[in-house]
């Protein structure tokens, strides 16, 4: 199946690792040009080098609302427009401490709605603009990351349902993926398996498919969703669990 990507101009936060490289990587071998952001400038500088010329890495904070602008400016700049917003970033926080939540918030949510707003009026001389949230199945499922993180991701799917509506009649659409448990070394699951294996050996058993999801497999429905492929898809949560959530979606 032939994507439509090629040419196509993409910025992705949270890039340097785990799902958002994957995204990065794959809209790459895709023949697009993409932007990326991560927080830490040394790990953007190590995969921009890894990526090639068609790979722009810039350290940024994304829950300062300035810099996310500045640098969505100069990424429509260096690739002559934006035509896919791919926000992936997260505070992966747990516990009950309003600061907890307040960060949470800040960089899952607001992070996420900074991105999209600055990207809009580039959007909006796009030929084939689309907007992929990245959500969890923490989103609508009551499990170990219920709070906060749960709670911001069930925000994030109603965000993008919400955008899905205001846009159509502009032709952007907005979609969200939500990945059940994802395993790479450097990655949450990793440091879980590393210092609480009873913990991990417990959430592994729950999935009907008997492993956790690679990177490259939440990258393909994300990337998918953002082509043109996915040209009539708009507001839809696109569960990427091997099965783990047991909810009927109607």
């Amino acid at each position: 199946m032939d994507l439509g990507l090629n040419g196509s101009k993409v910025i992705v936060s949270g890039g340097s690792r785990g799902i958002g490289r994957a995204i990065v990587e794959l809209f790459l071998a895709e023949g697009a040009e993409v932007a990326f952001c991560a927080r830490g400038a040394a790990g953007v500088e190590s995969a921009a080098a890894e990526l090639g010329p068609k790979a722009h890495g810039s350290a940024v904070d994304i829950t300062d609302a300035n810099a996310v602008s500045v640098w969505v400016a100069q990424a429509a700049d260096t690739m002559g427009g934006i035509d896919i917003v791919v926000p992936n970033v997260s505070a992966l926080a747990g516990g009950s401490d309003p600061e907890i939540w307040l960060d949470a918030v800040k960089t899952d949510v607001l992070g996420t709605v900074s991105m999209v707003t600055a990207a809009l009026p580039f959007l909006r001389t796009s030929q084939a603009p689309s907007v992929v949230l990245i959500s969890s199945v923490s989103g609508r499922e009551n499990d170990i990351f219920a709070e906060p993180y749960g709670a911001v991701k069930a925000a994030l799917i109603h965000y993008g349902k919400t955008l899905s509506a205001r846009h159509a009649p502009e032709g952007i659409r907005v979609n969200t993926v939500s990945p059940g448990n994802v395993y790479f070394e450097d990655g949450v699951w990793g440091k879980i398996e590393r210092e609480t294996p009873d913990l991990f050996a417990t959430c592994l058993s729950q999935n009907p498919m008997g492993r956790m999801a690679r990177p490259d497999e939440v990258a393909k429905a994300a990337v998918f969703l953002a082509s043109r492929a996915s040209s009539f898809t708009t507001g839809t949560n696109l569960l990427v669990d091997g099965g783990l959530t047991r909810g009927v979606q109607f």
